[in-house]
This record gives C-alpha cells, sequence and structure tokens, in this order.
C-alpha cells in the first residue's frame, strides 16, 4: 500500500500533489495537514492530531466529508505527524510512504519531522520526505540500495545520527570507495548522478540522502 501523509509545515502545491499522490492511494493528514486537502478537494481517509491547527469551520467540513478525525490530547509526548507516521506504519508495516508538508515553518519542527525517518517502527517501510523538486529518506547498511532519478540531479548523502563506515558508490561524478563519511564534515553533500541510476551501499550507520531532481515530473525515487 501507498500512504500518502500530509503534515502542518510548508503546504504542498499542485505540482506537488499531482506527482506524489496516485488513484489508489491511502490519504492521511496530521492536523493542519487537512487544510491543504481541503483546499485540494481532496478526501483523506484519516485526519490525526489534536486538532489545534485546524478551526472549527474546517473541522465541520472534513466531518461532513465523512473523514475519520482521530483527536489526541494536547498534551502528549508524540508530534502530530509522529502519530500520523505510527498509524500508517502499524496499518501497513512494509508500506511505502511519502509525506508532504513536511518541511518549511519552524526549524525545530522540521529538524524533528526529518529525524522521525529513524523511527524503529518505520523501519521495514519505505518513508521519503518530498517538497517540490527534492526528496529525502534514510538508507540503512547492508544491501547496495539503488537510486533511481536521472542524469544531472544532485545527491547528498549525510551521516545520520553517527559516523557512516564501508561506503561505496556507483553511479555518482565523486565516488566512495569503502570509505567513510563523519558526522560535522560535509563531504557528502552535492553529489551528482551520472545516469538515471546509482547504487549506495556500506556497511555501518545510517545515510540521510536527499536527491534534488531536475525533471521531476519524469521519475520517483521510489518508483
Amino acid at each position: 500500500m501507498r500512504t500518502i501523509i500530509i503534515a502542518n509545515g510548508d503546504p504542498p502545491t499542485p505540482a506537488d500533489i499531482a506527482r506524489h499522490l496516485r488513484e489508489g492511494d491511502r490519504l492521511l493528514c496530521a492536523d493542519g495537514g487537512a487544510r491543504a486537502a481541503l483546499r485540494f478537494g481532496l478526501h483523506p481517509a484519516r485526519v490525526i492530531g489534536d486538532f489545534d491547527s485546524l478551526t472549527t469551520e474546517e473541522l465541520q467540513a472534513l466531518e461532513q466529508d465523512g473523514v475519520h478525525l482521530e483527536r489526541h490530547p494536547a498534551h502528549k509526548d508524540e508530534t502530530d505527524l509522529e502519530l500520523a507516521l505510527l498509524y500508517a506504519a502499524r496499518t501497513d508495516p512494509s508500506g511505502e510512504i511519502t509525506i508532504l508538508g513536511g518541511l518549511g515553518g519552524r526549524l525545530d519542527q522540521t529538524i524533528a519531522n526529518v529525524m522521525l525517518l529513524a523511527m524503529p517502527a518505520l523501519r521495514d517501510c519505505r518513508v521519503m520526505i518530498a517538497s517540490g523538486d527534492e526528496q529525502s529518506f534514510l538508507i540503512r547498511p547492508g544491501a547496495p540500495f539503488e537510486l533511481r532519478g536521472g542524469a544531472g540531479d544532485v545527491v547528498s548523502l549525510i551521516p545520520f545520527g553517527g559516523d557512516a563506515h564501508g561506503i561505496v558508490t556507483d553511479g555518482l561524478e565523486y565516488p566512495l570507495r569503502n570509505e567513510s563519511l563523519f558526522i560535522g564534515p560535509a563531504r557528502g553533500v552535492s553529489n551528482v548522478m551520472l545516469g538515471d541510476r546509482a547504487t549506495i551501499s556500506f556497511r555501518q550507520g545510517l545515510l540521510l540522502c536527499v536527491q534534488a531532481t531536475q525533471s521531476p515530473a519524469t521519475h520517483d525515487t521510489f518508483a
């Protein structure tokens, strides 16, 4: 199953919706992300949060549209997006999840949203934060990861939560040959894809991959 989650950061554009939301996808919204759904005439299966970002009129419009509203108390340990991700993973433990509206606004919220990619509950899911021509996701050690895109795509590999070791890449302009990327230095930023495929493997750590596509309408990393 593919799940699209609209969060309450910078709202997705019509182009974002057209690229990522496909027929048959399950649409969830994290609290204020439902405002974008209403604006685009979308029908989320569920809106999850404490609803402090939605007006009474917006909540009524969602209820009239038959949307399930999953209300949580304002005093909670999780963010609204975290709750939506946990629901998605619980109901489809190995599914594909794309987050729209996950970036922008408060810096702390943006950082926290990216950090959510490392939640243990999402380990068996394929999760991506998409915004415009950029998409961000975690790569875990083990079997080579095939990165799909196009020649000229800008790819940054950033060690996540600690140093990453034994990195081998193929299909990138600046290759890594059993090397390490360390927390602090920015060595892994702004590499370039040479064609429509690249592979990345490593033996230890986590890598945050940020891919800026040159022709976003024509390809998708998780296609």
